[in-house]
């Protein structure tokens, strides 16, 4: 397997994310070992909160979160995908498997991540995030989903999804930044385009971004179908602290906040919200509001800080 690594200097041009990265090696399920990349802040002895990001971005996304939540005194521990932020990027996108990502994530948070933890995803962040939970649901004491899904294929994928796959696999430059920014309520800053850009020096780096829509399963007999079923299967027997916290302007996952509040046993008695002006990349959008939430959300339903 051809790996690409970003050269450290593509990130040197960005002012608002001062965290330095940590690297983990993993187990490939083919060749050898792929690096992932991984950041930390706050307190290391806190309740840990893991971040996890979807596509096409990279722990960039969480910047407006990652302060206020160690200023509260937590853990902040948020990984790159690989294939994302400066993790490995495998060149090939067969090399790219919804089976692979999970097992890369799991080896890496078995790695890192010690102690009880508090899961924050969004997008693929859930898709993956919630495979963990599913597994090892005596790791983590609770858990806040924003616009994202564990899908099965048993139900038709939205139109705004449909037209998404479509447009990622012909378009023939993956504008990175432009993706982002059309999903935001928000208007973003030239440099803030600059950092989702920055990862991915040419197309040759973006097979990862490129195969991630063609992973989502939507139909049946997808390959990962019947794992997501499975895991589903084990969510709703996931009885400790589950909220939803939806934007209201995303039309890819709308509605998706529903599935979980009926079928999840510890979304029963939780104070979920919708959150106003929020698009699909809604850390952008409210990252400052979505801080409070998970904060409040910890402290209320009584989560271990230590």
């Amino acid at each position: 397997m051809q790996v690409l690594k970003t050269p450290e200097s593509a990130f040197d041009k960005i002012p608002d994310f001062p965290y330095v990265p940590r690297y983990v090696a993993v187990t490939d399920t083919i060749s050898s070992e792929i690096t992932m990349a991984y950041y930390q802040c706050g307190p290391a002895d806190g309740h840990t909160i893991l971040l996890m990001h979807g596509e096409p971005t990279w722990a960039y996304l969480y910047r407006k979160m990652m302060p206020i939540l160690a200023k509260a005194g937590f853990n902040v521990v948020v990984p790159d995908l690989i294939g994302f932020g400066r993790s490995d990027k495998p060149m090939r996108k067969e090399d790219y498997t919804y089976a692979r990502h999970v097992i890369w994530l799991k080896e890496w948070f078995t790695q890192v991540v010690k102690g009880p933890t508090t899961l924050f995803c969004q997008d693929w962040g859930g898709l993956l995030g919630l495979r963990l939970v599913a597994d090892m649901p005596e790791r983590f004491t609770g858990v806040m989903v924003s616009n994202t899904g564990l899908p099965t294929g048993d139900h038709p994928a939205s139109d705004a999804f449909i037209k998404w796959r479509r447009f990622s696999q012909d378009t023939p430059v993956f504008p990175t930044s432009a993706i982002i920014q059309n999903a935001t309520v928000s208007d973003l800053h030239h440099t803030t385009l600059a950092a989702y850009d920055a990862p991915f020096p040419d197309e040759s780096y973006k097979a990862g971004a490129r195969m991630f829509p063609l992973l989502v399963p939507t139909s049946p007999d997808n390959p990962e179908a019947q794992a997501n079923r499975l895991a589903w299967e084990k969510l709703k027997q996931f009885n400790k602290p589950f909220i939803t916290a939806f934007g209201d302007s995303d039309p890819i996952t709308k509605g998706g906040e529903k599935i979980f509040q009926k079928l999840v046993q510890g979304c029963d008695g939780m104070a979920h919200t919708t959150v106003k002006s929020g698009g699909h990349f809604i850390q952008e959008d409210q990252g400052e509001k979505l801080a409070e939430l998970l904060i409040q959300f910890i402290q209320q339903t009584h989560q271990s800080t230590n």
